[in-house]
């Protein structure tokens, strides 16, 4: 028993000794918190907006994280790869969707920004003629070191309201 002891203690001191050098290696390599405005992060929408007009899905996938997760407007599949999530935007992009802000929330913190609020999403239906679809989104960007890279996205229809 007291030789158990001692190896725990021994692995716990080992443990403690490298447990400075490991977070200063990390902390080496992680990027720096960028300076970021709040127009910064506004204009990573308008980055958005901008792939989706080119209706190319390759220069909207480029706008996220290779680990992102796209909760979209309308689909129920949880998106968590650059395939699944191309994948959903070949078929979307064929309405020539266009977007607009109608409400904005913005928090930023060290390398992570969050835009949260309403947005109207002009796209066309199954007949071809061109809708409105009011929306809730939310946006969490993640600075990689180099760029703003989109690490969440999820869109729902706004519900209609509730009669009381």
């Amino acid at each position: 028993m007291r030789q158990s002891l001692a190896r725990v203690a021994a692995a716990a001191a080992l443990v403690a000794a490298h447990a400075p050098a490991d977070a200063q290696r990390r902390a080496a390599t992680a990027p720096a918190c960028p300076a970021v405005t709040e127009a910064d992060v506004k204009r990573q929408f308008d980055r958005f907006n901008q792939a989706w007009a080119t209706l190319d899905p390759d220069a909207v996938v480029a706008l996220f994280a290779p680990d992102a997760t796209l909760l979209a407007t309308v689909s129920n599949a949880e998106r968590t790869t650059p395939d699944k999530i191309r994948e959903y935007f070949v078929q979307f992009l064929k309405g020539e969707p266009v977007a607009r802000i109608d409400s904005s929330t913005i928090i930023i913190d060290c390398n992570t920004a969050t835009r949260t609020g309403n947005w109207t999403v002009v796209t066309r239906n199954a007949a071809g003629e061109r809708v409105d679809v009011p929306a809730r989104y939310s946006f969490v960007y993640g600075w990689d070191g180099r760029d703003w890279k989109i690490r969440h996205l999820h869109s729902s229809v706004r519900p209609a309201p509730v009669q009381m």
